[in-house]
């Protein structure tokens, strides 16, 4: 299908008035739509905002400021601020671009996809220069709004040496192995998972699948009945323990690990509510270190992840590639496997 041509002489910046020709309305409707959409009908409302996702536009005020250089905003697209992991990587980046003199601006997604595609257009029509955004799993839209504008991007929390985008993170999938190979040196050969939510969430799924992979090594799988996926939340952990304990002992879990660290903390207590011994009767870990870990009792084993590290150096790859540099595309920063006194040997009859 061959492209419309526009009005304007820069076809990669379709204006207000290519949108109205391109959906069959006044520049007016097309401004109501952007500015009131309460005042517009559904159906027409529908009409111009698929307009406006085809052909890519983005406000004429702010794009020019754009092409002159003058914009010092940087936007960071993120699932959720609920996460405090999340939440310290986002207070790195900030601190390192305010040292330059960049506003950040944050949008939170909830791991909606159109929310995210509408939540990066905003942020691009506020001003922002550059986007990072947490993981590789993006909808296609968001990809092509960013190759449209030129603006440049890089990931946060995942690194893949083969990736074709830059990113500032480290590799899921090794770490969640290197978790795995403890717990089955310790002995354990009944081990669960609970995981985060996989759905178009790239860590997640490399979390398991390196969880998967250390147990095959072994010539051992994560059964269904041993694998359950959760939302975020403590109570989400305490649940999938509870479905995971339920079954005769023989049955049972000797080792647990979970995707991140809020869900092993519920499924710590749902453990220890239930009157097992961990590590005695059960191992439990997590992935995050979060500051509570090394306050529990007893403390969470789990990954340490540099997420200060990694907000500071995602910013300073922004601030060079908008400086015209060349920084260095792909990242790896290295996870450290932390030993606390929630994983220990499985039971004699175990």
């Amino acid at each position: 299908m061959q492209r419309k041509r526009f009005r304007n002489a820069d076809r990669s910046r379709p204006t207000l008035a290519d949108v109205a020709s391109e959906a069959g309305v006044s520049t007016a409707t097309v401004s109501r739509v952007l500015n009131r959409p309460g005042e517009v009908r559904d159906e027409l409302r529908a009409k111009v905002e698929a307009t406006i996702s085809r052909l890519g536009y983005l406000r004429d005020g702010v794009a020019s400021a754009l092409a002159s250089n003058k914009s010092r905003t940087i936007g960071a697209s993120v699932p959720t601020l609920d996460s405090e992991i999340f939440a310290s990587g986002i207070n790195a980046l900030e601190r390192r671009l305010d040292e330059d003199g960049y506003t950040l601006f944050v949008a939170v997604s909830g791991y909606d996809r159109p929310n995210e595609i509408r939540q990066v257009r905003a942020l691009m029509e506020r001003g922002a220069a550059g986007i990072l955004m947490i993981g590789s799993d993006h909808p296609p839209e968001v990809y092509d709004l960013l190759r449209q504008h030129q603006r440049p991007f890089a990931y946060m929390w995942t690194y893949d040496e083969n990736s074709p985008h830059p990113c500032v993170g480290f590799d899921n999938v090794s770490a969640a192995r290197q978790l795995t190979d403890y717990v089955l040196e310790l002995g354990h050969r009944r081990v669960a998972m609970i995981a985060g939510q996989t759905l178009h969430n790239d860590r997640a799924r490399h979390r398991v699948q390196g969880v998967r992979a250390a147990l095959a090594d072994r010539g051992l799988d994560l059964a269904d009945s041993h694998f359950v996926e959760k939302s975020y939340g403590i109570w989400e952990g305490r649940h999938a323990a509870r479905f995971l304990l339920d079954r005769p002992r023989q049955d049972r879990p000797t080792a647990i690990i979970c995707g991140n660290d809020v869900l092993a903390f519920g499924c710590l207590f749902e453990c220890l509510h239930a009157g097992l011994r961990v590590p005695g009767d059960i191992s439990i870990a997590g992935f995050d270190d979060l500051p509570l870990c090394e306050h529990l009792l007893p403390g969470l084993t789990t990954v340490h992840v540099p997420a200060k590290r990694m907000g500071s150096l995602a910013a300073e790859f922004m601030i060079d590639s908008l400086a015209g540099g060349s920084p260095r595309s792909r990242v790896e920063l290295p996870t450290q496997l932390v030993v606390r006194g929630s994983t220990g040997a499985p039971p004699a009859d175990g």
